[in-house]
């Protein structure tokens, strides 16, 4: 395709991206704080309870719980340490195998390293943009066998313990399929929902069918605590040994520090968790937002050929957290046309991240063959997503 084609798709994309945000320069996913944030926060300051005990974390807690439907939440530093704790109290252990999506951020890798185990990269579906859970099954049929109720990879030897699918850009996973390879196969189930607050299949919320399901409360999230996570569960025994093993493994006492083992000083901090709870108030608002944004957006490009706007997989209602772009094969070569003109133009766009087993510290682990993954890597873009957007619109 010669230059001038690829300029005029290019042109055609930012037209499309002004005709939804307006014309003033926008990021891709800034905070949004109109709520309870300064009230709360001064409360949490006058009440000098600022680091990880305090009545806003025991709050924040149980209202992550009662949205989300879990029995328990436990709120940590970030998402990474959710996973992170919550391999460790699956079993995962050194030498052990991941399976991760090689479609995901690096954050998802480097939990399982964590524990010193290595991830096994998994294809992705196009409809879902996450884990295919019939690729999947057919592939360990062929590298795995089932001995003494674990699954054993046959080209290493290493006990594949755990499969953490994870709902990319808050789109949910076929959650089924993969439960149904979990089972079969012996795998721990643990959900990376770092994404997806507020998603939900059949009117369950993700990171509520696994074991354990983890989220994320980063600046750049649906809601944020600034920095922070938490990790989800049915299971009380768990959630006690997940809360302990984050509170560096402290036995209660009165006057004396009693540790009995390795733990992590993950706990959330007070001051954060009381952003947390004012932003929680918002959630929906800004889910209504969001969606609003995506329908916005899937109508703007509607109107220029071989571009779509993903969307909600069937029966799942996502979160829409990052709006994003698939471009046809066709032109998938302008993807990076379509990047720099759209951020020259004030409107910050981003490639998808690289694939997993691409990046260095993860070339030699095993993988599936991964074409729709890396079809998708060179094929999608995110849009601005702030739900403040459409607030600004409609002023």
């Amino acid at each position: 395709m010669n230059t001038n084609q690829t300029s005029s798709l290019a042109i055609q994309v930012v037209d499309a991206i002004k005709h939804v945000v307006g014309s003033a320069s926008v990021s891709l996913h800034e905070p949004c704080f109109v709520g309870n944030e300064w009230l709360y926060l001064k409360e949490c300051l006058d009440s000098t309870y600022v680091s990880s005990v305090g009545k806003f974390v025991d709050r924040f807690e149980a209202e992550l719980a009662s949205y989300t439907g879990a029995k328990y939440a436990v709120a940590v530093v970030n998402g990474t340490a959710a996973l992170h704790v919550s391999l460790l109290l699956a079993g995962v252990q050194q030498g052990d195998e991941v399976l991760i999506p090689a479609l995901t951020f690096i954050a998802t890798a480097n939990a399982v390293s964590y524990c010193g185990a290595k991830p096994h990269f998994v294809e992705s579906e196009m409809t879902t943009l996450g884990m295919d859970p019939k690729a999947l099954r057919n592939y360990l049929n062929s590298i795995s066998e089932i001995r003494n109720e674990q699954c054993v990879n046959l080209k290493t030897g290493s006990v594949i313990r755990a499969i953490v699918p994870m709902h990319t850009f808050g789109h949910p996973v076929d959650i089924g399929g993969l439960l149904g390879v979990a089972k079969d196969f012996h795998l721990v189930l643990i959900e990376d929902a770092a994404e997806s607050l507020g998603s939900t299949i059949n009117g369950k919320h993700t990171g509520t069918f696994g074991l354990m399901g983890t989220l994320s409360f980063n600046g750049n999230k649906t809601i944020t605590t600034g920095g922070g996570g938490a990790i989800l569960t049915n299971d009380s025994e768990l959630a006690k040994r997940a809360k302990y093993l984050t509170t560096t493994a402290k036995e209660p006492h009165r006057l004396e520090y009693v540790h009995d083992e390795i733990g992590y000083n993950y706990r959330l901090p007070n001051l954060n968790a009381a952003l947390g709870c004012a932003q929680l108030e918002q959630l929906p608002e800004f889910l209504n937002l969001k969606r609003n944004l995506f329908q916005q957006y899937q109508e703007a490009f509607a109107k220029i050929p071989n571009t779509q706007i993903i969307t909600e997989p069937n029966d799942s209602h996502s979160n829409f957290w990052l709006q994003t772009l698939l471009l046809n094969e066709s032109i998938e070569n302008q993807r990076d046309d379509i990047l720099l003109a759209t951020n020259d133009a004030g409107f910050m766009t981003r490639p998808i991240w690289k694939l997993i087993n691409q990046l260095k510290p993860y070339q030699k682990c095993q993988s599936m063959e991964l074409p729709i993954a890396e079809s998708l890597s060179r094929r999608l873009i995110n849009l601005p997503s702030s739900p403040q957007i459409m607030m600004e619109n409609s002023a």
